[in-house]
């Protein structure tokens, strides 16, 4: 999918409904509203992002074209992260599901646990 130019993430998910990764994303959503308390829902980048109120996207996510990217832009959590992620296809701050069901969904929500937990810089 290229950059979206949706307004909002309802946007964004409307726009993939006719793709088989459309119940993953709204599962990563959902994921990230329950686990990111106080985090404000936006869009940048042309994806849905999570950040702190007045702050920079800790969190995002989106469909690629070859795979679903889960975007952790904590280094700190990242590095907490690093055995359970030593396995995992991930780029700099670029966790790439290549198929859906491939998704390791209790991963994502160990990582956004840990993302709410404390404030930290986000790359």
């Amino acid at each position: 999918m290229a950059r979206s130019t949706a307004e909002d993430v309802d946007g964004y998910l409307a726009e993939l409904v006719e793709s088989d990764r459309l119940t993953v994303l709204v599962r990563l959503r959902e994921l990230c509203r329950t686990e990111l308390h106080g985090f404000e829902e936006v869009m940048a980048y042309g994806m849905p992002a999570y950040r702190r109120p007045g702050g920079e996207p800790e969190i995002a996510f989106a469909a690629q074209k070859q795979y679903l990217s889960f975007y952790l832009m904590r280094p700190d959590v990242r590095e907490a992260f690093e055995e359970r992620l030593a396995d995992q296809d991930m780029g700099k701050g670029c966790l790439r599901f290549r198929r859906p069901e491939r998704v390791d969904f209790t991963l994502v929500r160990d990582l956004l646990r840990a993302t709410a937990k404390a404030p930290g810089d986000a790359c």
